[in-house]
């Protein structure tokens, strides 16, 4: 892989060699690689653990109609261990997301997800942005899209007893759900890119 810098030189690097280290419900490996420096020159050798995660996808579900969002609450095993005594932090309100089955499209896993984790049915599909989450340690893509939904009857406790799943789910004006975003209660990445998102769009309305 290479491009053009502002230098005129080519970035490029040279994957040596891969070591697989885990392989469970995600996987881990170690890579060898070399890559040109900005000053000229190339890097010596570097290794690198890097989390391996197949594409995800997360949708904002929003009501038009109503100016209202649907955000779903789950534990989460991060948070977890970083809660404390402060035992409620491990439950986080978030976009409904999913990770994709192999050959699925970004635009199929929030159709499907959306259903499962919130009963919410999405008719129409807005594109927001594609990120790394975390590009110094993972190769996890994220495609992050806005669902227009009807959330006059969204609520309930949705998820799937085979992945363990209990997601709640609650309907918030967007008003609100912004006040939560600035006053930091919102604190999950997908969720505050997606929130920022709706502002900008709700003020071009």
């Amino acid at each position: 892989m290479s491009r053009e810098n502002s230098s005129d030189k080519k970035l490029t690097f040279h994957i040596e060699k891969t070591e697989p280290l885990y392989s469970g419900f995600f996987q881990a490996a170690r890579y060898y690689f070399r890559h040109t420096l900005f000053r000229g020159g190339e890097t010596p050798t570097v290794a690198r653990e890097v989390f391996l995660r197949t594409p995800a996808a997360a949708v904002l579900l929003y009501d038009d109609k109503l100016d209202n969002v649907v955000l779903i609450e789950q534990f989460r095993v991060g948070p977890m261990i970083e809660a404390g005594a402060d035992t409620e932090s491990a439950w986080m309100l978030e976009i409904v997301a999913g990770i994709a089955e192999p050959g699925e499209k970004p635009e199929d896993v929030v159709l499907r997800e959306s259903v499962e984790e919130s009963g919410c049915t999405i008719t129409e599909l807005k594109p927001i942005f594609q990120y790394y989450p975390s590009p110094g340690a993972c190769n996890e893509v994220i495609h992050l899209f806005c669902g227009i939904t009807d959330s006059s009857k969204a609520g309930g406790i949705h998820g799937l007893d085979s992945e363990n799943e209990d997601i709640r789910v609650h309907v918030i004006s967007a008003v609100d759900a912004l006040a939560m975003l600035d006053d930091g209660n919102i604190n999950n990445a997908t969720t505050i890119i997606a929130l920022q998102w709706l502002r900008t769009y709700r003020n071009q309305g």
